[in-house]
């Protein structure tokens, strides 16, 4: 099967065009047999040396064409030719393109369009790594046909640049045809050197010089770089970010004499002078790439095992020691959870967690040796980086491969009649956990190799998909791993970062297996691999992704989402452009929300941009209605900086709360100029508003405390009122309580055994963000992983501190006593619950509180207790009379706000404050916290407190609520305070 290409994509044209047009007003290329001496630049052709690139441009008109080309393009203009402080002596220029859109073919074409069009001959495509070169070399091979086809068969030659063999290089200056030199940046800049003027070097000095340096008499006593220098080449960087990143890189990039610079990426870090941009945003509108579905594996919290993993190990600054952090689990009033620490050499966990079973686990030994990291306790167990114990990993995982399996036989049965062959694509922590290698070297199955094996078996037997792949299980999955080799017989797999000598042979393999694996005919449909396919692989008709890990690193999420995002092709090499098949599903062991997040996270990083924000030059594009011209990029800014001064953005270009378009009676405002266009400009405003808005951290506000308040003397007056601590005691029936708290056990929901919950979402990504678009499945599957069941009367002593023989009647009574071996933590906890709540309710009742002498909330705490909060939250103080003790007010709802801004413009309120959080009245239920204090003066000056709700209706609010609102009640008449519920401001001013 050979794949086909079409050549006429209108945004790859564009991309090809973005470059090509920069050099409008150079002299077109001559034909082969004609001569033209006055020709500017001709004659500099050719060189003693060889033949060169024509001369570039004047800056000049290069500037001109280089803006016109932006503003086609709508980016931003650039100013100077030249960029302050780039490291580089001449012009460098950027095109961006999402992964899987054809990148590397737009870069190939162009380079034959240079040639075709003004007579470029020389190229070297500079790469980062191996896996990019081999994806480079396979790429030229694979189209070679395609280009010549297009290209009038231009005759084109191209090679890897080895140090070995530099009669390559000779041969590239030679040629008049195309030459194409593919560097890799890490081989070549040590061949480059430090080389600053080698007419300065000593004899000495050369003769320690890399040897693409030194003079050779094969050369005619010339250095081969001499040669690569006399031919001005054009310098095309494949992923620009990981190429000349370091001064060393960049100087051996200025070493080949570039006449300009190409830089091609997803993910430019600095984009000089773009000339096109296809963000991610963009390219899946388009449906350029495989739209996204989110099948989250997660499981509920199983609390009925010794819990702890190994989260991360490292140093501390100017630590000489490692240190590791970990999760274990501990106890709390609302049940269990979980719970982050530190360990360091000789910490005993048992004294970090109130719960059992942590016995013996006392840090022996912190390993940080990169690759073997790892913590030894002194009961023997040892645990790596992200392994667990008594958790629910394993079944994750397990989980996770039976989706993808499960998802790949419904595609493959799905798209055979298609002629569209299905590939799964696992990345794991450990290659042993995948196979391994045995004394004799003979290999051996790791446990996901096995649990792969298990699933694929089970499918396979289902009389949906029996006969469906035709191959035994032994060959529709392979590893793509780097091996280690002893007297030429391999031993073991390699963990490696992907950039080793280790890793070339198996690039190589990877990619001249690439149109191979497109054939249904391969049996190989499941690829498991390391790091070997994280960069510079992938294949259109991967349609599932799976990281059996957590996404530990920056752009995780997106390197591994890139390896299937390509649009599919079919047995006969054509793409396919079906919307219905076009979807990759990511198998993911995190709930879609933190998939999503991470994944926007890593696109804002990656692509410099931040979701919902818009740019000055975001309006350029609209059309105006009456005259039909584009608005452009100089009136677009004066639209933005109106938005921004009437308060619909803020100044980095944030959507601001005043743009509420759903609000009735909405009206952007505008000035006249601009008001035909207000449709337009609300419909792209409108594109950038997240559904499901997340609060910006960067717009929080610290309170200021007003310290002029205490010189109010009606402060004074309340806060020795309301300042008093009270205790209060309560009395029960021991009979009356266990008859109440069995019929609240009777009446609990039936125990649940642990849960691995499923759910497929479809993904959305928009100006605003990546969203759930649907939700297209969710289930459940259920596990029983606990083996031992833990002390029940224990648990419920500490949590009730009722007797045990107390306890023990309760239980036998309830009749729901065998539930506990379903799910023991959930048990306990729900039953503790329940009895709490008959003793909330039977104690509630007969409340008492008493004032504790000498004991008060000390107004110092207004002034210590620093409080920063969301703006959105805050309602701003506008009177400066001292009447409040902070410049903002915290409100929890709309009433709270009304109540605030009301008290702010009352002249009869004397005093008003919400009270604090530390503000807190003890209850058997826990703390407290009253909404306000407040002074009036209508006649009669009144103390009152107030807690504002929404509804009288008790039966509309919370129980908890309620009973923490009754002891209150009770606080407040041990003072001598008014207390109440109000629902209105009048409510709340009235005494």
């Amino acid at each position: 099967m050979k794949l086909k290409f079409d050549a006429a994509l209108e945004y790859q044209q564009d991309a090809i065009a973005a470059v090509v047009d920069l050099f409008e007003g150079m002299p077109a290329r001559r034909g082969t047999f004609e001569v033209n001496t006055a020709a500017r630049g001709q004659m500099d052709l050719f060189t003693e040396l060889g033949v060169s690139n024509p001369a570039m441009l004047d800056d000049a008109m290069l500037m001109k064409n280089l803006q016109a080309v932006q503003e086609r393009n709508n980016i931003p203009k650039s100013r100077t030719l030249m960029d302050t402080g780039s490291p580089y002596a001449f012009p460098n220029f950027s095109v961006e393109m999402e992964t899987g859109t054809g990148k590397t073919y737009v870069y190939l074409r162009t380079i034959f369009e240079l040639n075709r069009k003004y007579g470029f001959t020389k190229f070297i495509i500079v790469v980062p790594s191996v896996a990019i070169r081999e994806g480079v070399l396979s790429s030229i091979k694979i189209m070679g046909d395609h280009l010549k086809g297009l290209y009038d068969n231009a005759a084109f030659d191209f090679f890897v640049y080895h140090s070995r063999d530099l009669s390559r290089v000779r041969q590239f200056a030679a040629s008049n045809e195309i030459q194409i030199m593919i560097i890799n940046i890490q081989a070549f800049q040590k061949d480059a050197g430090d080389v600053e003027d080698y007419a300065k070097l000593t004899d000495d000095q050369r003769k320690k010089l890399n040897i693409i340096h030194q003079e050779q008499d094969k050369m005619s006593g010339r250095r081969p770089i001499e040669f690569v220098r006399s031919t001005r080449p054009v310098v095309v960087i494949d992923e620009p970010q990981s190429v000349d990143n370091t001064p060393k890189s960049q100087k051996a990039i200025k070493t080949l004499n570039p006449l300009l610079g190409l830089r091609y990426s997803a993910t430019h870090i600095n984009p000089y002078h773009l000339l096109y941009n296809l963000d991610p945003i963009r390219a899946y509108d388009m449906r350029l790439v495989k739209q996204i579905e989110v099948d989250s594996v997660r499981a509920e919290q199983n609390f009925n095992e010794t819990f702890i993993r190994l989260d991360s190990i490292g140093y501390a600054k100017n630590a000489k020691t490692p240190h590791a952090k970990a999760t274990i689990h501990e106890n709390t009033r609302t049940g269990p959870r979980e719970k982050k620490i530190t360990l360091k050499h000789g910490t005993d966990i048992s004294g970090q967690t109130n719960r059992p079973g942590y016995d013996g686990y006392i840090v022996s030994n912190i390993s940080a040796e990169p690759g073997f990291e790892h913590v030894e306790f002194a009961n023997g167990k040892r645990l790596e980086v992200r392994q667990e114990q008594g958790g629910m990993g394993e079944e994750v995982v397990k989980r996770q491969i039976y989706e993808v399996v499960e998802e790949h036989f419904k595609k493959e049965k799905k798209y055979q009649d298609k002629g569209i062959k299905v590939l799964s694509l696992f990345f794991i922590d450990k290659v042993s956990h995948y196979r391994w290698y045995d004394e004799d070297g003979h290999p051996q199955k790791g446990k996901i190799a096995r649990w792969f094996e298990d699933a694929f078996q089970e499918f396979s037997q289902r009389d949906a998909f029996r006969g469906l792949i035709p191959f035994s299980v032994d060959d529709v999955h392979g590893g793509y791993f780097s091996a280690d080799k002893k007297g030429g017989k391999v031993v073991g797999l390699k963990d490696t970062s992907g950039t080793t000598k280790a890793d070339d042979e198996t690039y190589k393999l990877i990619m001249q297996d690439k149109e191979r694996l497109l054939s249904s005919a391969v049996p190989l449909r499941f690829i498991f691999s390391h790091s070997a396919l994280k960069e510079g692989w992938d294949n259109p008709n991967v349609f599932q992704i799976c990281s059996l890990r957590e996404m530990g690193t920056e752009r995780e999420r997106r390197q591994t989402l890139g390896r299937g995002l390509r649009l599919p092709v079919n047995r006969d090499g054509e793409r396919v452009f079906d919307e219905h098949i076009n979807k990759l599903t990511v198998v993911a062991g995190e709930s879609f929300e933190e998939y999503a997040r991470g994944l926007q996270e890593d696109i804002e990083r990656d692509c410099n941009i931040r979701f919902g924000r818009i740019e000055k030059i975001a309006f350029a594009r609209l059309v105006d209605a009456e005259t039909g011209v584009e608005m452009g990029q100089e009136t677009s800014a004066r639209v933005w900086e109106a938005l921004k001064t009437n308060g619909y953005l803020d100044g980095a270009g944030d959507i601001t709360d005043k743009f509420d378009p759903a609000k009735e009676g909405f009206r952007l405002e505008l000035p006249p100029e601009f008001e035909p266009l207000r449709p337009v400009i609300v419909d792209e405003m409108k594109r950038y508003v997240f559904k499901n808005r997340i609060v910006n951290k960067r717009d929080r506000k610290t309170i200021t405390y007003n310290k002029r308040v205490e010189l109010n003397a009606d402060f004074k007056a309340l806060w020795d009122k309301i300042s008093r601590k009270t205790r209060y005691r309560v009395e029960f029936d021991t009979h009356a309580l266990i008859a109440r708290a069995v019929e609240n056990i009777r009446d609990m929901e039936a125990i649940q055994s642990v849960k691995i919950l499923i759910d497929k979402t479809a993904v959305d990504i928009t100006q605003a963000g990546i969203e759930e678009e649907r939700t297209v499945f969710s289930k459940t599957v259920t596990v029983k992983p606990h083996r031992f069941l833990p002390d029940i009367l224990a648990f419920l002593q500490q949590e009730t501190e009722l007797t045990r023989a107390t306890l023990v009647e309760i239980l036998k009574q309830s009749g729901r006593l065998k539930e506990f071996t379903v799910n023991p933590q959930a048990f306990m906890t729900e039953a503790a619950r329940r009895i709490n709540r008959a003793l909330h309710e039977m104690v509630i009742d007969g409340i008492k509180y008493e004032q504790i002498r000498g004991q008060y909330y000390e107004m110092r705490l207004f002034e210590e207790s620093e409080i920063e909060e969301y703006l959105n939250r805050l309602y701003e103080i506008q009177s400066k009379d001292n009447r409040t003790p902070y410049d903002y007010i915290l409100y929890e709802s709309e009433l709270e706000r009304e109540v605030a801004e009301k008290l702010d413009a009352d002249e009869n309120v004397k005093f008003f404050c919400k009270l604090p959080r530390w503000f807190n009245i003890p209850t058997p239920l826990g703390t407290y916290n009253p909404d306000w204090a407040i002074v009036t003066q209508n006649g009669q000056k009144l103390y009152l407190v107030r807690e504002t709700k929404s509804t009288h209706d008790t039966a509309k609010r919370r129980a908890d609520e309620n009973k923490k609102i009754k002891c209150g009640k009770a606080h407040f008449s041990a003072l001598g305070v008014d207390f109440k519920v109000a629902t209105t401001i009048h409510e709340v001013l009235a005494g």
